[in-house]
């Protein structure tokens, strides 16, 4: 056998688990293999296929998948052909032929062929050895990917009773296991299950707050690297891969609707790395053997923790770290609610909308996510801290909770176990919602007693009462909290509690690092810019704000970027400001430098806002920029859209400021106003309007000021 793993496969040795399996299918028993993806499955039947005398079977759930294993095992010198529904009849006849002759050693089947009484007479007439079912969940309805096509497999059994058939799977819990076996009838079957646990993977889960941005900032940190980005709906896959565009990044959409030559085009692309980024629904991937995506971002959370694992399971096939990232947000939960509303079938829907809890459980998980996922599949994680999940590499400040668990405790005592975590933060609140009246609840004692917690810390310490096993949560539709018997025990007892405190995204702490900075600036620096900008802004007749902001200078101020490129990445600085002014300030930064013996800091990337994001989500954008094209008037277009003029301004500014190519000449003040207003901003030197509103005594509307600013910008 390790001759034939040379010759064919070019590898020295097995991996250990390999070994083992392949010595049980040579020994004709049946076996089940559950192993994660990239654990080299595919080896475990295609070499036995080489060692037995007659044909191997090898059903597949899908068409790219097949062709690419049958191209790589013809590569090999392996005579190998696949049948499914992408093949001409003369194709499918000549293939057929071949089997029948004996010319083939592996046969790649799609599992509705077996539906068909004259499909499964064909394959009465092969000499079949071995069969191989590959994505073995399907058969399960129990599992997150049933196929009703893959229950036709059992006629394997009954047609070739003595043949040994392997059934293989990145994705099974104990519980779908069982069910694989049953399903398929096999005969006291060898279970191998490798280990769930993929080293090198890193996981993160990110609140949805302005989740654009993050995604913008995972994608510049795996920069030239290739992303999958799974997305909820074949809508959402094409407008975040224009997004991803209008940023610069060249990333191509994949999903069911496309055009099938558009689809298989997008995927040569990504496979051949002249697109580094896919987004995609979960059509795509299972048949990608791209061994080097080092990024996987689930847009909208997964349906189910198998669905999730396997769609995980394509960053990081070569074994080098790569990052798993999940954005996760209630809108999102109700998205996935809705679809399940929609099954009929109740305990078919009761299933989806348990594996979604657990999708959620895992989400919402404040300790190691490793763990919680690696127990999922039925396997211990021994240590605490994997320190490759955002739980465990997070520093976990602590407080003392006891006094706020007891209140929570009692509060879903008093309202009698039935409400759900919402309802009981609201009654500890003192909310006056409609609901709390008609139930007297405003009444009940510990009604309005918790003000120092936010809902957002009291949503966390929730969790964590309910990962202690202090509270339980019902696991239906509208889950509702109750005290846990550990729970009656500890409010008895009266016992200490320390709890960790409610920790902000990694992504997110990063953008408060960069606000936080002004603290902390070069003062001396600072003047130095400012009197630059003073100079600068006399020559060019403006209000300094137009030249830099105050911000832009404190940035300056705290990084110090002595290149171009450094400094372009300052906020405020565009193309046309770097070209105008960058000289200047990078001349005074750099003096400083050497003066003080100081050395540069790297800018953090941040996106500069498009209006073509907004555009398509808001479009009043679009509006307003159609009506200023057609030069009406601002009361005009504020009253077409209900808006007010202010509202219209601001519009202007974002479209002015994302480049778009708008005449707002017209609105332009009268030349004599326009001039005491630019008078007013010179001598207040600020951008902000309240001064310069008193200064000018209030002749002149927030409106009016507001407009005339942005010829200002306009002119730098």
């Amino acid at each position: 056998m390790k001759d034939l793993l040379k010759k064919y496969f070019g590898f020295e040795e097995f991996r250990p688990f390999q070994e083992k399996v392949i010595g049980n299918v040579l020994a004709k028993n049946d076996t089940l293999v559950i192993m994660p993806t990239g654990g080299g499955k595919s080896l475990c039947y295609q070499l036995p296929a080489l060692k037995f005398e007659g044909i191997t079977l090898v059903i597949s759930p899908l068409i790219a998948l097949m062709k690419d294993q049958v191209d790589a095992l013809k590569a090999n010198g392996i005579a190998a052909e696949f049948l499914n529904s992408s093949l001409s009849y003369q194709e499918i006849s000549r293939i057929q032929n071949r089997a029948q002759t004996g010319d083939l050693k592996i046969l790649y089947l799609a599992p509705e062929r077996l539906a068909m009484e004259s499909f499964q007479n064909f394959l009465k007439t092969l000499t079949v050895s071995f069969i191989a079912i590959d994505e073995a969940h399907c058969i399960s309805e129990w599992g997150h990917d049933f196929r009703p096509d893959y229950r036709n497999l059992k006629f394997f059994k009954i047609t070739f009773p003595e043949v040994p058939i392997i059934a293989l799977t990145a994705t099974a819990t104990p519980k779908v296991q069982q069910d694989i076996a049953k399903q398929l009838s096999l005969n006291k079957a060898k279970m191998y299950i490798s280990s769930f646990d993929r080293k090198n993977l890193h996981f993160l889960i990110l609140r949805k707050t302005n989740a654009f941005d993050k995604l913008v900032q995972l994608l510049k940190k795996h920069k030239d690297e290739s992303a999958i980005i799974y997305c909820f709906s074949r809508k959402e896959t094409e407008e975040i891969a224009e997004d991803l565009r209008q940023e610069g990044f060249k990333a191509l959409p994949y999903h069911a609707g496309l055009d099938p030559a558009i689809r298989k085009q997008n995927q040569e692309l990504f496979t051949k790395d002249e697109v580094r980024i896919m987004v995609a629904t979960i059509a795509f991937g299972m048949g990608i053997d791209k061994p080097d995506v080092r990024l996987v971002v689930h847009w909208v959370f997964p349906k189910t923790l198998e669905g999730y694992y396997q769609e995980i399971g394509r960053a990081g096939r070569d074994g080098l770290p790569s990052e798993c990232v999940t954005f996760y947000s209630y809108g999102d939960f109700m998205k996935h609610e809705y679809f399940i509303d929609k099954i009929e079938d109740k305990a078919e829907q009761e299933n989806a909308r348990e594996k979604m809890n657990q999708v959620v459980r895992y989400c919402e998980q404040i300790s190691c996510r490793r763990k919680h996922l690696l127990a999922y599949f039925g396997e211990e994680y021994k240590k605490d801290n994997c320190g490759a999940c955002d739980s465990c590499l997070a520093p976990k400040d602590t407080f003392e909770a006891a006094e706020v668990a007891q209140k929570i405790i009692s509060g879903i005592i008093k309202t009698g176990g039935r409400f759900g975590k919402n309802y009981i933060i609201d009654v500890l609140k003192g909310s006056g919602k409609q609901q709390i009246m008609d139930n007297n609840h405003h009444q009940i004692s510990v009604y309005g007693i918790v003000q120092d917690y936010s809902k957002e810390e009291l949503k966390h310490i929730i969790k964590s009462l309910l990962n202690l096993g202090l509270l339980q949560s019902a696991q239906d539709k509208y889950p509702t909290l109750s005290v846990a018997q550990k729970g009656f025990k500890w409010l008895k007892q009266k016992e200490p509690l320390v709890l960790p405190k409610i920790k902000e995204d990694v992504l997110d702490q990063e953008r408060k690092d960069i606000s936080q900075y002004q603290l902390e600036y070069d003062l001396a620096l600072f003047e130095k810019l400012r009197a630059l900008r003073k100079q600068l802004a006399d020559i060019n007749k403006v209000p300094p704000f137009v030249i830099f902001s105050d911000v832009s200078l404190q940035e300056m101020a705290y990084y110090l970027p002595a290149d171009k490129d450094n400094f372009s990445r300052i906020q405020g600085v565009g193309a046309q400001k770097l070209e105008n002014f960058g000289d200047e300030f990078l001349k005074v930064i750099t003096s400083h430098l050497k003066e003080n013996n100081l050395v540069s800091s790297e800018v953090p990337y941040r996106r500069r806002k498009k209006i073509g994001l907004a555009s398509r989500r808001a479009p009043v954008y679009e509006k307003t920029k159609k009506m200023i094209l057609e030069k009406f008037s601002l009361s005009e277009i504020a009253k077409e859209q209900g808006l007010v003029e202010g509202t219209i301004i601001n519009h202007l500014d974002r479209l002015l400021e994302s480049g778009e190519d708008i005449d707002i000449l017209y609105l332009k003040p009268g030349q004599k106003d326009f001039e005491k207003i630019k008078d007013g901003f010179m001598n207040r030197g600020d951008e902000k309007l309240k001064p310069v509103y008193e200064y000018l005594k209030e002749e002149y509307s927030y409106d009016t000021l507001k407009l005339a600013r942005l010829f200002f910008k306009q002119a730098n």
